[in-house]
């Protein structure tokens, strides 16, 4: 196995594969010709469902591979059609003017559900066919994830994508997934996709792979049973000694392999969603308390659970306020400390001192210049993370921190230069932040953001705030 990853093509060729068999499978029951046959036709002969069950779900597949086989123009097409099958305005409009003349609670109840039928449109139950085909729910997964972008002002596929997400958000309850263990053993395929779906901390060898489910590693993800190969989210850990400061330091490969059994800390270093059609159905949440309760069932030794996670809209924040030149951005002293390392005036402004010095090139190898701005950026980060809302002042500005808050996390430290991958620097100028889920406090920490915008954090994150 060559030390480089070929990971390209391995969903097309996934992709090729059940295209075939759902062709093949139409093609048994209703022969070659169906495929040519009108679009809207064929789907109300599939919501006819004539034949059986069989003939049912070969019409399914059939529309299935169309679908797959066609181009953006003609998915699109396929998409605006099976949104045209809506509920039907006069039937919906006679339900609800008997719901009105109902005059008892007996017939307001019966006349609610007469209701609810009517507002049901056909194209649900042509989506829950879809379900009946080898990888069907896989297919409608990918099928939302074209929807998500097609339906930004299309009000017919807006609709449709708001059906859709209702369907899977009930498929994909957490009660029905399945929290599995990936590791060097795993299926090959399986190990493909992980690095496939490596978005926080790209995998860019096989030695790399191995490393990061080495022994003193641990990665867990949630599966479906009718989606048994594919993650549809996954958590990478390592075990170790004290809360990770460094990704460089804790990805080394050279790093000697720590006993399990010497870890007294969990660090969740790369959370990844996987299945871009899931978008907006949440059980990241529930990944970490589970897998919280499976490592403390293993390892008895562990006293800490954390992350070490990136801060990705660090860096974008500081410029639209160097944009905006913010006067309340740094203080006097940090600002005139800046001017006099970059050798500008002094009526030049803070913000554009600290930019000037962050443009500079390998400045974290520069020790002075490190210097100068550790403590500026790390108080600066501590307000982001801490204090700046967006369009909503009580959800915090970073998507990760908002992540992390949601589910009982606190903000416990931040890391100077913790990830110095390009990445790392041009988001958040190197810095990353460990949150801490303390099992006792999860659930008052959860309350407190969600219903009050209250975000958790260590005394020493909340000092900075003061500096």
């Amino acid at each position: 196995m060559p030390d480089t990853i070929q990971n390209e093509g391995l969903l097309d060729r996934a992709l090729r594969r059940v295209s075939t068999l759902w062709r093949d499978m139409a093609e048994r029951v209703t022969g070659p010709e169906a495929e040519g046959a009108d679009l809207a036709a064929r789907m109300r002969d599939c919501l006819a469902g004539r034949g059986g069950e069989v003939s049912a779900r070969a019409r399914a597949a059939g529309l299935a591979q169309a679908y797959v086989a066609a181009d953006a123009q003609g998915r699109r097409a396929f998409l605006r059609t099976l949104a045209a099958f809506d509920s039907d305005a006069e039937a919906v409009a006679r339900a609800a003017d008997a719901l009105t003349a109902a005059g008892d609670a007996e017939a307001r109840a019966g006349a609610k559900v007469k209701l609810r039928r009517a507002l049901e449109p056909p194209r649900l139950r042509l989506l829950t066919q879809f379900t009946t085909i080898p990888d069907g729910m896989k297919f409608l997964v990918d099928l939302r994830a074209e929807l998500l972008h097609m339906a930004q002002g299309d009000g017919m596929l807006g609709a449709l994508e708001a059906d859709m997400k209702g369907l899977l958000a009930n498929w994909f309850d957490v009660g029905f997934l399945e929290l599995r263990r990936i590791d060097w053993s795993s299926p090959a395929a399986l190990l493909e996709r992980l690095v496939d779906y490596e978005a926080v901390h790209r995998i860019r060898t096989w030695r790399d792979l191995k490393n990061r489910l080495d022994s003193d590693r641990r990665c867990y993800a949630f599966f479906h049973p009718r989606m048994p190969e594919e993650p549809l989210i996954f958590v990478e850990v390592a075990l170790v000694q004290g809360l990770a400061e460094s990704v460089q330091r804790l990805l080394d490969q050279k790093a000697p392999v720590l006993d399990p059994g010497m870890a007294d800390t969990a660090v969740f270093y790369s959370i990844n969603n996987c299945q871009r059609g899931l978008d907006g159905i949440a059980f990241g949440n529930f990944l970490i308390k589970r897998v919280v309760d499976v490592l403390s069932a293993e390892l008895r030794g562990l006293k800490n659970f954390a992350t070490l996670s990136p801060i990705p809209g660090f860096c974008r924040w500081l410029a639209e306020r160097e944009n905006a030149a913010d006067d309340q951005l740094l203080t006097e002293p940090e600002a005139a400390a800046l001017r006099k390392v970059a050798g500008v005036p002094l009526a030049t402004h803070g913000t554009a001192a600290l930019s000037l010095l962050m443009a500079r090139r390998g400045w974290p190898k520069d020790q002075g210049l490190a210097a100068a701005l550790e403590p500026v950026l790390v108080r600066l980060c501590a307000r982001y993370l801490v204090a700046e809302g967006g369009r909503n002042p009580k959800r915090a500005r970073d998507p990760v921190t908002h992540f992390h808050l949601s589910n009982g996390a606190r903000v416990e430290r931040i890391n100077w230069l913790g990830d110095v991958s390009a990445k790392g620097m041009r988001e958040s100028a190197g810095l990353m932040v460990n949150y801490l889920y303390d099992p006792a406090k999860i659930e008052d920490q959860h309350e407190a953001y969600a219903g009050e915008g209250k975000r958790a954090s260590a005394p020493a994150v909340r000092k900075l705030l003061k500096g």
